[in-house]
C-alpha cells in the first residue's frame, strides 16, 4: 500500500476541490453503511457456520451414540470416522483447488495487510466462500480446531469486497462508491471486519474491538474506533437475535449456546490473599507452556511446509491422516477410563445423557454412570468447552481423565494445525490451558476457595496469553465470556505474568507464522543494535537507484519497466533555475512516481512530439484519479508502437512531489519508525551535502531493507556481535 503515492496529484487534488458539502455527507455516510453492512454480514454469516456446525455434529454424535446404546462399539467407530473422514476430505478439496489462501486462520495476514504488505488473493470472493464452507467441514469433522481465526478472515474478506464495490469482475461502478477506492479507507474496513470476525466468535464486542488495537491494526485513529465498535455492535444484535429464535426449539440442535458461552454471572468468586500464590502459578505455567507450545508449533509447521511443497495430492493425504488418527483417539480414549458414578443429588436427566448438550456423558457406562473422558471428548468444541468450565462440579473430572485430556489435545493441536483446511487457534489453546488449570485447582483442593471452573477458565487465559501475547483483549474477551467482574483482579494478573514469562523465550505465535510466511512484517519497536546502521550504510550495499528526467522518452520508460522490478522511481530534473537564486541552475528532486502510473501513461498513450511541461487542463482532460488510483496495470499488456519509443512523457503531473525523505547520516531505527508510522512504501535518502555533482538521491529504502533479518544478512559482522552478546 502506499499512502504517500499519487494522492497530491493534480487530478486527485481537482476531484476533492469539486466535490460540495452533499458529496462530502455522502462519502461519511458510506462509510458508516459499509461498516453496518460488514457487521450485519458477519454476524449473519456467523450465525450460518454456528448453526451448520452444531446440527452436523449433534446428529453425528446422535448416531453414533444410538450404536453406543446397542452395544455396536466397532460400527460406532466406523460410522464416526468415516463421518468425520468425508467432512475433512471436502474442507480439504475445496482449500487445495479453489482457494489454497484459505488455509489457515488468515489472522497473521490480516496483521501484515494493515502493517502495509500487499497479500494478493487473500480476500477474493472464492476465499471467502471457502472459508465459509470449508470451516463448517472442518469443525464439524471434530478436529482439533476452531472457527474464531476464519470468522476473523471471514469478516476481513467481506469488508474488502464490499471496500472495492464487488469482486474484480463484478464490481459496482456507482460515481459515489469512487471515492471509497483508496488504501486507508479499505484498511479502515478489513479492521472493522477483524473486529467483527472476534466479536462473532466470542460474542464479545468490546472485546473484537480491543484485539483488533492490540493485535491486527498497525494505525489507529479515534473515528475508526468508533466505526469498529459501531460494527461489532451490530453483530450481536444479529447474534442475540437469531439465539432469542432458536431457543424455542426452530433451529434444530443449536441454540443452547447463549450470548454468553460460560455465564457464571450467578457464581460468587470467592479468594484471599494465599490464592494469589495458584494464580501466580497458572500464570508461570501458562507463559512456560505457551512458549513451548509456539516453539514445538514452529518446527511442526516447517515439516508441513516440506510435506505440502509435495503437492496437491500430498496436502488432502496429509489431513486425512490427521483427520483418522484424531476420530480414533476421541473413539477409543474413553473406553480406557472407568465409569463414574453419578451424584445423588443429580436427577437421571441430568447425568448420564448419551446425546445432545450435558456434562455428564453416559457413553459406554451403564445407567446412573457416566464416562468423565467421553464427556470432553464425545462433544462438540463448544460443548467441551462449557463442560471443563462448569462450576460447583468439583468432583465431576478425575485427575488422570485431565492428564489424558491435555497430553491428547497438545498433540492433536500441534499437529491439525497446519493442514489444508480452515483453521482457528484459539479453541485448541482454551482446551489445553482449561485442562492444566482444572488439575491446578484439583491439586490445591481445600487450600484455596476459587471454584475449580474458574481455574480452568485462568488456565485458558493464562496459555493464550504465553501464546498469542496479548493482554487487554483477552482480559475483556474472558470478562464477556463468563460476564462476571469479580474476576476481572485475577485474570488481569495471570494475562501479565503468563506474556512477561512468555516473551522472555520466543515471538508470539502469530509473529511465528508470519515469519514462517516469509511476510515482512516491520515490528513496533527497531532492534537495539539498529542505531549505529546509517540509512546510507544501507544505500552503499543496494545496486544504484534507477531515476528518470521530468519530461523523458518513451523508450527510456520502456527500459526502465522491462528490467526493473522496482515499484517506484525518483524523477530528477536537470538544469532547474532556482527561484530565489537568480539565474543558477541545479537539479532538482521533483519527486516519486509509481510504476502503476508509469504504465496508466503508456497504455493511455499520452505522448508529445517534443519534449515539454504540460498544463493542468491536459491531464485532467485524459485522466482521472481513478484510473491512476488502480493497481491492477500490467505492463505486459501494453503494446508500444516502434515510432512511438521516440516520444515524450511529461512526467510532473503523475510525480508526488512531496515524498518522505531521510538524511544519509539517520539511524536505520529512526528510519524504520518513521516507515511504519507513516505507512510508507518507498522511502528516499538524500545526501547530507548539496552542491555541483553531487546527485540529489542516494538510494530508496524499501520495507526489505528495514528488516532486522535483511540487515544483519549483508552486514555480518552484526550478526556475529549479537552471537557474542548472547553467549554472554
Amino acid at each position: 500500500m502506499d499512502v504517500t503515492g499519487s494522492m497530491r496529484m493534480i487530478c486527485f487534488k481537482q476531484d476533492w476541490r469539486s466535490r460540495s458539502k452533499i458529496q462530502v455527507l455522502q462519502y461519511v455516510f458510506l462509510k458508516w453503511k459499509l461498516a453496518f453492512l460488514v457487521g450485519l454480514l458477519t454476524g449473519l454469516i456467523a450465525t450460518l457456520i454456528n448453526l451448520a456446525v452444531e446440527n452436523i455434529s449433534g446428529y453425528k454424535l446422535l448416531l453414533v451414540s444410538g450404536f453406543l446404546e446397542q452395544e455396536r462399539f466397532m460400527m460406532g467407530l466406523i460410522v464416526l470416522t468415516g463421518a468425520n473422514f468425508l467432512l475433512t476430505l471436502s474442507s480439504t478439496v475445496l482449500v487445495v483447488f479453489f482457494a489454497p489462501t484459505a488455509a489457515g486462520p488468515g489472522i497473521p495476514e490480516i496483521k501484515a495487510y494493515l502493517n502495509g504488505i500487499d497479500t494478493p488473493n487473500m480476500y477474493g470472493l472464492p476465499t471467502l466462500l471457502v472459508k465459509i464452507f470449508g470451516s463448517i467441514g472442518a469443525v464439524s469433522a471434530g478436529l482439533d480446531l476452531g472457527k474464531e481465526g476464519p470468522l476473523v478472515h471471514i469478516g476481513a474478506c467481506i469488508a474488502s469486497l464490499l471496500g472495492q464495490g464487488g469482486t474484480e469482475k463484478h464490481r459496482v461502478k456507482w460515481r459515489w462508491y469512487r471515492y471509497m477506492n483508496n488504501d486507508r479507507d479499505r484498511r479502515d474496513l478489513i479492521t472493522c471486519g477483524s473486529s467483527s470476525g472476534v466479536c462473532a466468535a466470542f460474542r464479545s464486542p468490546v472485546g473484537g474491538v480491543l484485539f483488533a488495537l492490540e493485535e491486527v491494526a498497525t494505525w489507529w485513529r479515534s473515528a475508526l474506533l468508533w466505526r469498529t465498535f459501531f460494527s461489532t455492535a451490530v453483530v450481536v444484535v444479529v447474534l442475540r437475535t437469531v439465539i432469542e429464535y432458536c431457543s424455542s426449539g426452530e433451529c434444530g440442535l443449536f441454540g443452547r449456546g447463549g450470548l454468553i458461552m460460560f455465564d457464571v454471572s450467578n457464581v460468587i468468586v470467592h479468594y484471599h490473599l494465599m490464592d494469589i500464590i495458584p494464580v501466580t502459578l497458572i500464570g508461570l505455567i501458562g507463559g512456560v507452556l505457551g512458549s513451548l507450545y509456539n516453539y514445538a508449533l514452529h518446527k511442526v509447521l516447517r515439516l508441513y511446509n516440506l510435506i505440502n511443497e509435495r503437492g496437491k495430492l500430498a496436502k488432502i493425504l496429509l489431513s486425512l491422516t490427521v483427520s483418522v488418527f484424531t476420530s480414533v483417539c476421541m473413539y477409543g480414549l474413553p473406553f480406557l477410563v472407568s465409569c463414574t458414578e453419578c451424584d445423588p443429588s443429580l436427577s437421571n436427566f441430568d447425568c448420564s445423557t448419551t446425546g445432545r448438550t450435558g456434562n455428564y456423558k453416559r457413553f459406554n457406562c451403564p445407567k446412573g454412570y457416566y464416562n468423565d473422558l467421553a464427556s470432553l471428548l464425545f462433544s462438540t468444541n463448544d460443548d467441551a468447552v462449557r463442560n471443563i468450565f462448569s462450576t460447583n462440579t468439583p468432583g465431576e473430572f478425575r485427575p488422570i481423565t485431565l492428564v489424558i485430556y491435555f497430553v491428547l489435545y497438545c498433540i492433536l493441536g500441534l499437529f491439525t494445525f497446519g493442514i489444508a483446511v480452515p483453521s482457528g487457534l484459539f479453541l485448541p489453546i482454551i482446551l489445553i490451558g482449561s485442562a492444566y488449570g482444572r488439575l491446578l485447582g484439583i491439586a490445591m483442593g481445600s487450600y484455596t476457595k476459587i471454584d475449580r471452573g474458574l481455574y480452568a477458565v485462568l488456565g485458558a487465559a493464562s496459555l493464550m496469553a504465553g501464546s498469542m501475547r496479548m493482554t487487554v483483549s483477552l482480559c475483556v474477551i474472558f470478562l464477556e465470556l463468563t460476564n462476571n467482574l469479580l474476576l476481572l483482579p485475577i485474570t488481569m494478573l495471570v494475562l501479565l505474568i503468563a506474556k512477561s514469562v512468555g516473551d522472555c523465550f520466543n515471538l508470539s505465535i502469530y509473529e511465528i507464522i508470519l515469519d514462517l510466511k516469509g511476510l515482512p512484517f516491520l515490528d513496533a519497536n527497531p532492534e537495539p543494535w539498529m542505531r549505529n546502521i546509517t540509512v546510507g550504510e544501507l544505500a552503499d550495499v543496494k545496486p544504484p537507484v534507477v531515476s528518470l528526467r521530468g519530461v523523458e522518452k518513451v523508450s527510456r520508460i520502456v527500459d526502465v519497466l522491462k528490467n526493473t522490478t522496482h515499484n517506484g522511481f525518483p524523477v530528477i530534473d536537470d538544469h532547474t533555475t532556482i527561484p530565489t537564486r537568480g539565474n543558477i541552475k541545479a537539479r532538482e528532486l521533483h519527486g516519486l512516481i509509481l510504476r502503476a502510473h508509469l504504465v496508466a501513461v503508456l497504455k493511455k498513450k499520452w505522448f508529445l512530439e517534443q519534449p515539454r511541461r504540460t498544463e493542468e487542463w491536459e491531464v485532467r482532460e485524459k485522466f482521472t484519479w481513478v484510473e491512476l488510483a488502480e493497481r491492477d496495470l500490467n505492463f505486459e499488456q501494453v503494446a508500444i508502437e516502434k515510432h512511438e519509443m521516440g516520444m515524450y512523457v511529461d512526467l510532473h503531473p503523475f510525480t508526488n512531489k512531496t515524498p518522505y525523505t531521510v538524511i544519509e547520516d539517520m539511524s536505520a531505527a529512526k528510519a524504520m519508525v518513521l516507515f511504519r508510522q507513516v505507512a510508507l512504501r518507498h522511502m528516499l535518502i538524500v545526501p547530507k551535502y548539496q552542491g555541483d555533482g553531487i546527485y540529489p538521491v542516494i538510494g530508496i529504502l524499501t520495507r526489505q531493507d528495514l528488516r532486522a533479518h535483511n540487515i544483519q544478512s549483508v552486514f555480518p559482522h552484526i550478526a556475529r556481535a549479537k552471537g557474542r552478546e548472547k553467549q554472554k
